[in-house]
């Protein structure tokens, strides 16, 4: 974990997470210099001049209801540069450290920004059912109200029932604004079936990836709501920024930029003690064997050249082609073992959230995916076949703030899905600002910490065991930065190959099901019978993956 410095907390009061301000465990050095703004605490979107605040005034907090049931805490940001206005207020749950911000704005054109005409209370905890236990102080939380042909962003929240200043927020022209979406929970009564409550949500843009424009703000949600209402629905009262100069990517950082992010933050990949398909580099993967097969002459397989030049280029994932291991059963038992300490990853850089972050996404390829084992209550069995695929692709994605550098979160890939972190929520190499990640035994998953996690339901499910070894990946010492929206990269010819890393399965998936249903007696027989219902496709797929400029999130935001 980073390091989480105290604050001063009542004596009578215990002590909560958000008590704790959350750094990185190491100082950050100086970037080196660009030809852009990067890391220079300002980005332009166009006659508006935003800049991230991290340093805040608490107004109110609240010690009961939302996430673990310990409340939250509302801020506002402080100090303001000169020239700069406030958006709207910045809300955390309490039971993580504290680590927050938000935008602040600059007219530098005129009329992009003015003050609302009005107020709403949107909610006050007078009247509320949640009553702080050693405080009389009540919150109240204000929307702005914009005028025409523009948005309010965010929220005014006091601790007085007089509605606060027209000049302590300010509402932005709506050429500068784009729709947003609820991103999650922070703080509520939740959504019951009787009663209307009020529920805080951090907001997103709802547009996301490397040609979207819509910037996060910082700022919250508030608003009354029940078990009717659609959280998807188009009818939410604030907005989110745009940035008009999008296409210039100037805060985007430079190549010797990236390149000093990478050596702070590049991922520590753990594999498990008993892992025996480990990732290679994939030039080594070709040099080593693999074949290209095109359908209709599968028995005259070409050799890969070790940098892909003769792969097919282009096109859709028609089954025409594929990837398989050597033929010579020697080769290929050294093939499918990979080859770890000659690895390299291959980095993805990516402008997101309207090029206010950079989003590098880390790839590490393995030749083969091994075989899956099911848990069934106490009873761990093996699946055979099941699970085993010829190429494995996987990443870690590492959210990057382009004001000044700093890691936000990381995204970790679990076979179809993953799972974002925050960075008070990571582990941390020791005296180190690098990202600690645990790749599951066989099939690769990667998640932020060790242990046992199932995929099914209760206690049955496919086991993705992960555990700390000698045996790790430092993504930071062999990497390529294979593509980037913002630099000339020349592309490795196999990144733009299309089709499937591994051949389709020779074997019927129901013969492997029966096989295994034959050997189990009573309450496994049935248990097993449940996780066959209950598992993602994913698990089924016995075919290679394609590669990752097929994915979804190479153009898009992570799901």
């Amino acid at each position: 974990m980073g390091n989480c410095i105290p604050c001063l907390v009542d004596e009578e009061n215990k002590s909560l997470p958000i008590d704790a301000i959350f750094k990185l465990p190491s100082p950050l050095s100086n970037w080196p210099t660009g030809t852009g703004n990067f890391g220079s605490g300002y980005v332009d979107l166009g006659g508006l001049e935003v800049c991230q605040i991290v340093t805040f005034n608490k107004v109110w907090a609240i010690d009961k209801g939302g996430p673990d049931n310990v409340g939250a805490t509302f801020y506002e940001p402080s100090p303001i540069p000169d020239g700069f206005s406030m958006f709207g207020c910045y809300c955390q749950p309490n039971n993580k450290p504290f680590f927050g911000w938000v935008l602040v704005g600059k007219d530098n054109v005129g009329e992009i920004l003015k003050n609302p005409i009005d107020y709403t209370l949107v909610w006050s905890s007078e009247s509320s059912k949640f009553k702080n236990k050693n405080s009389t102080d009540h919150g109240y939380i204000w929307l702005p109200i914009p005028p025409e042909g523009y948005k309010a962003l965010g929220h005014v929240v006091t601790t007085s029932p007089e509605k606060p200043t027209f000049d302590k927020i300010q509402c932005v022209r709506s050429d500068l604004t784009d729709e947003l979406e609820v991103e999650s929970w922070i703080w509520g009564q939740g959504t019951t079936s009787n009663a209307n409550g009020i529920n805080v949500h951090i907001v997103r843009p709802r547009e996301r990836g490397i040609k979207a424009q819509g910037v996060s703000v910082g700022t919250f949600l508030a608003r009354i709501t029940s078990d009717k209402d659609d959280e998807s629905n188009n009818t939410l009262s604030l907005a989110c920024l745009k940035n008009n100069k999008f296409s210039t990517f100037s805060s985007m950082p430079s190549l010797s930029q990236i390149q000093a992010l990478f050596e702070q933050y590049s991922p520590i990949i753990y594999f498990h003690p008993k892992e025996k398909y480990l990732p290679s580099s994939v030039n080594w993967y070709f040099a080593n064997g693999a074949l290209l097969y095109q359908k209709g002459q599968e028995s005259n397989p070409s050799p890969i050249e070790p940098n892909g030049s003769n792969l097919p280029q282009g096109g859709t994932n028609d089954g025409v082609y594929w990837l398989d291991l050597p033929i010579d059963d020697k080769e290929r038992d050294k093939t499918i073992k990979g080859d770890l300490l000659n690895s390299e990853v291959y980095l993805h850089i990516k402008p997101m959230l309207g090029a206010t972050f950079t989003d590098i996404a880390v790839w590490i390829f393995h030749p083969f995916n091994g075989p899956g084992t099911a848990k069934l209550g106490l009873i761990d069995v093996p699946l055979g076949k099941i699970g085993e695929h010829v190429g494995d692709w996987e990443h870690v994605t590492l959210r990057i703030s382009n004001f000044n550098g700093v890691l936000h979160k990381a995204y970790f890939s679990e076979h179809s899905g993953g799972t974002w972190r925050d960075a008070p929520l990571l582990e941390f190499q020791k005296d180190s600002n690098k990202v600690v990640a645990y790749s599951s035994l066989n099939g690769h998953a990667i998640f932020p910490k060790p242990g046992l996690v199932l995929q099914g339901a209760g206690d049955i499910g496919i086991r993705n065991d992960t555990d700390k070894s000698n045996l790790f990946l430092d993504s930071g010492k062999s990497y390529s930065i294979v593509s980037a929206e913002n630099l000339e990269i020349i592309e490795p010819p196999w990144l733009n190959y299309t089709r499937e890393w591994g051949p389709k399965i020779s074997y019927t998936l129901g013969d492997e099901v029966e096989k295994l249903e034959s050997l189990l007696k009573g309450n496994l027989k049935g248990a097993f019978e449940k996780l066959v219902k209950v598992l993602p496709n994913e698990i089924y797929g016995e075919e290679g993956p394609t590669g990752p400029k097929m994915k979804g999130n190479w153009i898009g935001d992570e799901v």
